[in-house]
């Protein structure tokens, strides 16, 4: 068995550093430059379609740069876990979770809307590259048979009418009940 590294909260801790001072250096001029406009009507500049996409290329250039990031930690995170152990969540839990909340707590920071393509890209890519041989040990239920289904629900919305109706009729009888 090869040796494993431990995913301890120290390699976590670095990874979870070094996204935050990415955000935290790249984000706060672009977004003190943006709020700045709002301030106050007269002196903001006018808001152009050409500012407005610049910005919406920045942001989506700069969640992308970011993201790919995310992706990076998760594939180091997973080279911890041995093939046998890919398909048991208690293993492979914490590095998906944490790829999922990095993508959308980077898409939350950037006022970017999650989910996105570019999220449902990494976590796909994810499933294809390590879970894709994953199948469930238990027998997965559907729902039955549309044919089925209207039986099961009209059966007794019909027979209740039948039943009310004999209750009543026995219990008009005249006689007594032993």
């Amino acid at each position: 068995m090869a040796p494993r590294t431990p995913m301890g909260s120290g390699r976590f801790s670095g990874g979870v550093l070094l996204l935050w001072v990415l955000l935290g250096t790249r984000l706060s001029p672009v977004v003190a430059e943006v709020e700045g406009f709002g301030q106050d009507a007269r002196t903001s500049p006018p808001v152009t379609l050409a500012m407005f996409n610049r910005t919406e290329q920045l942001m989506e250039e700069m969640y992308t740069n970011l993201t790919q990031k995310c992706w990076d930690i998760f594939v180091e995170m997973m080279r911890n876990v041995t093939a046998s152990e890919l398909c048991e969540w208690k293993v492979i839990s914490r590095p998906y979770s944490l790829l999922q909340a990095c993508l959308e707590d980077l898409a939350d920071h950037l006022h970017y809307g999650y989910p996105n393509a570019l999220a449902e890209q990494y976590i796909f890519q994810s499933h294809h590259r390590y879970f894709h041989n994953c199948t469930l040990e238990h027998q997965v239920y559907f729902d039955p048979p549309e044919d089925v289904l209207l039986a099961m629900i009209i059966a007794p919305i019909c027979l209740i009418p039948f039943l009310v109706t004999l209750v009543i009729w026995r219990s008009k009888d005249g006689k007594a009940q032993p």
